[in-house]
């Protein structure tokens, strides 16, 4: 039987993309809807938006929400590089009661690891795998032998006086006018401290940058395994999409 597309989100400090998964094939069913983040990215208004893009991609059933925060429980309970009121907000029941289905709500790199982890590049691996998010800010997952540690926000990592994320995103690269190799250097500082920490095995690297994986990936080391994220800017969505279809699986068994 065919199981209809999910519905998922992936919230940027930047942009909020949604689109239709098939969760089974881990693919994008049709158009991605991307649309730049209400200016004081407040949770009213990105609320506004979600509910908006909901109406323009008609689904049924779970959706799926990956979010720049630590989520637990459906409440955010950081907001780096968003706004400050998202702390301690119940966002799976605020989109809940704007969309009336059900929302799996989760942090955006755990998504965007979930994806890789499932059906990407960190597929069948075991041992310790970090995947990497190089956006508006860092964003990491971390599996043991594809269990997840969520909501590890390693992009906060202090790494020689400055955060990782405010010494090696890919908005610091845009914002400073870095070449390749003078970010890859950054990255690669970062990239030696979270080893000296966690010992990974493998770097997944992702975020929209890696469309430019042939400028920089050469030039990333480590004494882990360095490969890019298989499902590129789209794992985020992908990710999200998969925790509904788990969501819904368990509210069906109960």
């Amino acid at each position: 039987m065919a199981v209809s597309p999910i519905l998922a989100f992936d919230v940027g400090g930047s942009f909020v993309k949604a689109g239709l998964v098939n969760v089974a094939e881990g693919r994008l069913a049709g158009e991605v809807l991307r649309r730049a983040t209400p200016a004081d990215a407040a949770p009213e208004a990105v609320m506004d938006l979600l509910a908006d893009m909901t109406r323009e991609l008609p689904s049924g059933g779970p959706v799926g929400l990956a979010f720049p925060a630590v989520a637990k429980r459906g409440v955010a309970w950081t907001a780096a590089n968003i706004d400050k009121r998202w702390i301690g907000t119940d966002a799976r029941t605020l989109l809940e009661a704007r969309i009336g289905r059900p929302v799996a709500f989760l942090n955006d790199a755990d998504a965007a690891g979930v994806a890789e982890m499932t059906l990407g590049a960190g597929r069948g691996r075991d041992g310790t795998v970090m995947v990497l998010t190089l956006g508006t800010g860092i964003g990491t997952a971390i599996f043991v032998d594809g269990h997840l540690l969520p909501n590890t926000e390693l992009g906060h990592l202090e790494v020689r006086g400055m955060e990782a994320e405010h010494r090696a995103s890919a908005k610091v690269r845009a914002d400073r006018g870095l070449d390749w190799p003078e970010w890859a250097a950054a990255v690669n500082e970062v990239l030696a401290a979270y080893h000296a920490l966690l010992w990974p095995d493998v770097f997944v690297v992702g975020g929209g940058v890696t469309e430019n994986w042939e400028h920089f990936g050469p030039l990333l080391k480590s004494r882990a395994e360095i490969v890019p994220a298989h499902f590129r800017n789209d794992a985020g969505m992908i990710g999200a999409a998969m925790a509904a279809a788990s969501l819904a699986e368990h509210r069906s068994a109960s």
